[in-house]
Parts: structure tokens; sequence; C-alpha cells
């Protein structure tokens, strides 16, 4: 028997969710993707393929680490600053097959406080 991983889950999980879940013009995808030592967020249009609007931890002025809350939080907050500055006011979540819980919760809590609505 083959052993599993925790991200062969997630992705798992992932593709399971993707099937349902798809981004337009009028409400891109936010997608999340979770590291151990940052966090990232795209807006996409899932019909033209296009990243809309990105935002990461490891960008320089992104400030705390995205390693933990406070970092999650900063990201979901300038996601959403640049999505309102690109006309983009609604979305839909994509969780990235993680659990709604910690950085992932903190992230789209900042991002609904910012404007976005999903």
């Amino acid at each position: 028997m083959a052993e599993t991983n925790r991200n062969d889950v997630r992705i798992r999980i992932h593709k399971r969710i993707r099937q349902r879940l798809h981004g337009t013009a009028e409400r891109p995808r936010l997608a999340v993707f979770r590291s151990v030592k940052h966090i990232y967020v795209q807006v996409i249009d899932d019909h033209k393929g296009r990243t809309l609007v990105s935002a990461s931890s490891n960008e320089k002025n992104a400030g705390k680490s995205g390693g933990n809350i406070a970092g999650a939080k900063e990201i979901g907050k300038l996601v959403a600053e640049r999505a309102k500055a690109e006309g983009i006011t609604s979305v839909v979540f994509d969780r990235g097959g993680y659990l709604y819980h910690g950085r992932v919760k903190a992230l789209a809590e900042a991002a609904r406080a910012g404007g976005l609505e999903f």
C-alpha cells in the first residue's frame, strides 16, 4: 500500500473543490497557497487564464512574516487594496485544499475587511 503525505491529501481536496469553483471576469477566484514560511494569494480570471492581482509575504514591502497569522492578515489587506485598485470588488474564495482555519481564515477575514466580497 502506498503511503500518502499531507500535501497529496491537500491536492486531492483542492482538485475536488476546483471542479465546482471557477473564476470569471466579473467574479474572479481568490486562490491561496500556504507554505511554512510564506503565504501567497492570487486573484485569477479562469476564463482568460490570467492572474489579475497577486500578493505574497515574501515581497519586500509586505512587512511581517507570512508564517504567522499577523503576516496573513497583512497580505489579506494588501490583496484587497490591489484588487480594489483594479476595480475588483467580488471574488470566489479558493482555500486551496487547506482547512479554513488559522492563517487561511485570517487572510480571508482581512480581505473581507478590506472590501472584497465573498
